[in-house]
């Protein structure tokens, strides 16, 4: 027989369990990570990629990669100042994934627009996302690889940038939270 006592809370015992600023904060988080996720991509394929250079490719690369870690540092302050540390924390991942996704299906473009024959077949903007997502999710469907030199060091640079940015984003964001959630505790 079951103990009423460790029996789940009902559906509303449980709407219960969150009050109603905490509910707005749920809602406004998802709405600004659907929004973040929105705008990158859109400006992604608004931003004209089509008259770039090798120097100019290696340069996007430097200057996105340290727009996301500036962006990350970013998002872990606002984490640990944050009235709900976990929501800022989840909003953080999506912008500094997001953002360094886009920025290498970027450069994957311009490479193949400057230079093509550099990945196993030609790449759009879409098709440089989904090579792009592919890589970092360590999935490599095959479909689609580098075949130039240029092409290749990217990807490298993908692989070796995903890895640190896995291993040290969860180990960051994880002690922005706990500062957060200790800062929180602090306060009246």
């Amino acid at each position: 027989m079951t103990d009423p006592a460790r029996r789940a809370p009902s559906k509303d015992a449980r709407r219960s369990l969150y009050s109603g600023s905490e509910r707005r904060a749920v809602t406004a988080s998802f709405a600004r990570t659907v929004a973040i996720l929105t705008a990158l991509i859109v400006a992604y394929y608004l931003v004209p990629l089509d008259t770039r250079t090798t120097l100019a490719t290696a340069l996007l690369l430097m200057c996105g990669l340290l727009a996301v870690a500036v962006v990350f540092g970013w998002e872990a302050w606002l984490i640990m100042n944050a009235r709900y540390p976990r929501l800022k924390a989840v909003e953080a991942l999506v912008a500094t994934v997001g953002l360094y996704l886009v920025v290498f299906a970027s450069v994957y473009h311009i490479i193949e627009h400057d230079t093509p024959g550099s990945f196993s077949e030609p790449l759009t903007r879409t098709d440089a996302l989904y090579f792009t997502l592919t890589t970092f999710t360590t999935v490599g469907y095959g479909d689609i690889t580098a075949r130039s030199e240029t092409g290749r060091v990217a990807v490298m640079c993908q692989m070796a940038c995903g890895l640190l940015l896995v291993g040290v984003a969860v180990r960051l964001l994880a002690a922005a939270v706990n500062a957060g959630l200790r800062r929180k505790g602090r306060e009246p």
